[in-house]
């Protein structure tokens, strides 16, 4: 494998973007769409308009939750459907930050809403997985440990030197906060539930 220069330097490059605008969707109808992104997740729908590039769609537009704007394309004329099969090129899952402290709240909320899911945990973070209405895996990630946005490339970046030096497989949770400590950044751990890594399942 090649390696790999894992580092929170810019790189020499042609261009440099500057974060993450919005992501883009296939989507099926605006009914289902909205259900799953605004009623049960709480992203505020903030605009609806066509699909420039091809008018018989709509295009919907969610903050989800930071500024960062997913959209959908979607048709009257599609139903959701589950099932989705992952292939090069693809997505695999979409992660979306949630508070740590609503975390058992929100399982709750899935469980009423009739939503299944399972919780993992990452080592870094705790997770939880569901589905939306086409099937798309969503992640909803909350943090164990209080760290400034503006420092949080630095972090993972130092809990990754110190996971190699350690020869675990990934990045645990004493790696992270040890990475914390050498950074000397403040912070507060969360409790959250016990759960399994999810490793090879």
């Amino acid at each position: 494998m090649t390696e790999l220069n894992i580092d929170t330097e810019r790189p020499e490059s042609l261009l440099k973007t500057r974060g993450t605008d919005h992501i883009t969707i296939w989507g099926s109808n605006a009914e289902d769409t909205i259900e799953f992104y605004q009623d049960i997740l709480g992203m505020a729908l903030v605009l609806k308009q066509p699909n420039l590039d091809d008018p018989s769609q709509t295009h919907l537009f969610f903050d989800t939750g930071d500024g960062t704007i997913l959209t959908f394309f979607v048709s009257d004329e599609r139903d959701s459907a589950h099932g989705q099969r992952g292939q090069t090129g693809s997505v695999h899952h979409i992660s979306y930050k949630i508070d740590p402290e609503e975390f058992e709240e929100i399982t709750e909320a899935l469980d009423e809403a009739g939503y299944g899911y399972n919780i993992f945990n990452r080592g870094i973070f705790h997770s939880i997985y569901t589905q939306d209405n086409n099937g798309l895996v969503v992640e909803l990630s909350a943090d164990k440990y209080s760290i400034p946005d503006d420092r949080r490339a630095e972090v993972l970046a130092k809990a990754h030197e110190l996971r190699v030096e350690d020869g675990a497989d990934y990045a645990k949770e004493e790696h992270l906060e040890q990475a914390l400590d050498e950074l000397g950044i403040e912070y507060e751990k969360v409790e959250l539930p016990e759960a399994s890594t999810g490793v090879g399942i």
